[in-house]
């Protein structure tokens, strides 16, 4: 006879409403190892990542945004043969990265704070955003993202995103990714 214990999911994944002021609409993501609660790395957690954006923006077209280290970030781009443009003095743009390119920018740039924003309005460049990428980092984000369906503060090293969206919230968030990240065995929560 078993010990009665639950295997738990080697994954959590939290998902829950954050308070930034402001009226400002946020969800934050958390990507943790369910026993120990360390920030998911490396190659599985940018896999993970990797299947949650796509799966998040649906339909919708959605871009990367890379403000810093724009060298290095150009430098393996092209290695790769990757696409990208940059409409900005300090800000690289990827449209509409595949799956096993997300993965790769994940990875490589496990360490570095980027962002992806999804909807219409990222099949066009946003001069605007674009520019005040380049002053501000993400900081841009805050007065842009009503534009767009979400924009999201990617920190993968800490295991945690924050997405800032006026339409998305995490019961939404959380029917989006079930089924993105079911063959991971991640359990996906709502913390209180």
């Amino acid at each position: 006879m078993g010990s009665g214990a639950l295997e738990l999911p080697p994954f959590s994944l939290d998902v829950q409403a954050l308070d930034l002021g402001n009226e400002v609409k946020a969800v934050g993501l958390e990507l943790v190892e369910t026993e120990d609660r360390e920030p998911v790395r490396g190659r599985e957690g940018a896999e993970i990542w990797s299947e949650i954006f796509p799966a998040l923006a649906g339909s919708e077209a959605y871009s990367v945004d890379f403000f810093s280290h724009i060298d290095r970030v150009r430098e393996f781009c092209k290695a790769r043969r990757f696409e990208w443009r940059e409409e900005a003095e300090r800000c690289l743009v990827m449209a509409q990265p595949h799956a096993e390119v997300l993965q790769q920018l994940f990875e490589r740039f496990e360490g570095e704070t980027f962002g992806i924003r999804a909807g219409t309005a990222t099949q066009a460049p946003d001069a605007a955003l674009e520019g005040d990428l380049s002053k501000r980092g993400l900081d841009a984000y805050q007065g842009a993202y009503s534009r767009y369906t979400f924009c999201a503060i990617c920190e993968p090293e800490d295991g945690w995103v924050t997405l800032l969206s006026e339409t998305l919230w995490p019961s939404e968030i959380i029917r989006r990714l079930r089924p993105a990240v079911q063959r991971f065995d991640v359990h996906i929560a709502r913390p209180n």
